[in-house]
């Protein structure tokens, strides 16, 4: 990209062509007579390279002129550059590792914790320059993975998820407070919590609602999620003489509370029945929580006149050299 400071300056380039109409007329009229008695001895002597490139010195002194007018308009050469500026999120997956979520009825052959992970994985990969943190919750809660911004990571943390991990029960109020924990040094302009589960609370020591209303206080938003078919879903179980059976067994998720959570805090409560409904849910969230990117578009520009004038002065040296040399003229 060029452009010019001072463009005003090319108008100047208009006298070229006046110079070299002036040039050839002059040259045209120039001249000079000698008699000889025999022009034969003339004609025989060829053209010295001097004559032949007589005209050279006009050219350089064009050239000379051409060149101080471009450095004198100032031109500059530009780069457009962008500057991206990116508002990342702080989000954490709170996810129930009870033994309830070994039912399979959001998928076929998958039990909901399977199914949970395989979601979750893709919500992952489609986030960019977000913090997400990973919680898992039984009858207790830890921290599987800090929040972090290498996707990888989390990634394995995520597939090294498994039932059994945590004694069994559902403490969804600690599960809470353990993210709001790691969300209260944020510095990030959103903070989400998304909370999945398939039970009631029914253990740990701080009620969920209560754990809300510090999640409130720190500003962290939570999603929560109730995965569960509508009335029974089919549990697996080991039989030590049958092998494996399904029985069915009742969905007791706690809608109640769960959008009371996501109002306190100004999420969202969502029912996922089946895989699709849940992958509908991550994609809803994650198009409510997007990522504020601002590119700032400029150009960077560098000074050329500087080259012109060089070269200009070297032309014009040129010029000097030659016309006191090689093409200098006896008077």
């Amino acid at each position: 990209m060029l452009r010019f400071v001072n463009p005003e300056f090319l108008i100047l380039l208009l006298i070229i062509p006046y110079m070299i109409f002036w040039y050839l007329r002059s040259h045209v009229k120039a001249g000079g007579t000698l008699r000889f008695s025999n022009l034969g001895v003339i004609k025989n002597i060829s053209r010295t390279p001097s004559k032949r490139y007589r005209h050279i010195l006009f050219i350089f002194r064009l050239i000379v002129i051409i060149l101080l007018i471009i450095g004198f308009a100032r031109p500059q050469s530009g780069t457009k550059e962008e500057e991206i500026i990116t508002e990342g999120i702080d989000i954490i997956l709170a996810m129930d590792i009870s033994g309830s979520m070994q039912a399979e009825d959001l998928a076929r052959h998958k039990n909901r914790l399977d199914v949970t992970k395989e979601v979750a994985t893709q919500f992952i990969k489609n986030r960019t320059n977000d913090r997400i943190g990973m919680v898992v919750f039984a009858a207790k809660s830890f921290t599987q993975c800090p929040l972090t911004l290498d996707y990888g990571i989390v990634l394995n943390f995520l597939k090294s998820i498994h039932i059994g991990m945590i004694e069994d029960g559902t403490a969804i109020g600690m599960a809470i407070a353990n993210c709001a924990d790691r969300l209260r040094s944020s510095k990030a302009e959103s903070k989400v919590v998304i909370l999945l589960t398939d039970g009631q609370n029914n253990r740990g020591e701080l009620d969920p609602l209560t754990a809300a209303q510090i999640a409130k206080a720190m500003k962290v938003r939570i999603y929560t999620i109730g995965a569960g078919k509508r009335g029974e879903a089919l549990f697996p179980i080991e039989d030590p003489f049958l092998g494996k059976r399904y029985i069915p067994m009742k969905v007791d998720i706690d809608e109640e509370v769960l959008t009371k959570i996501a109002d306190i805090t100004g999420g969202k409560y969502y029912r996922a029945t089946d895989k699709t409904s849940l992958e509908r849910i991550y994609h809803e969230i994650g198009e409510l929580e997007k990522t504020k990117i601002e590119v700032k578009e400029f150009t960077r520009y560098k000074e050329l006149f500087v080259n012109f004038l060089a070269l200009a002065f070297g032309v014009l040296i040129l010029e000097i050299v030659l016309a006191n040399t090689r093409f200098r003229k006896i008077p």
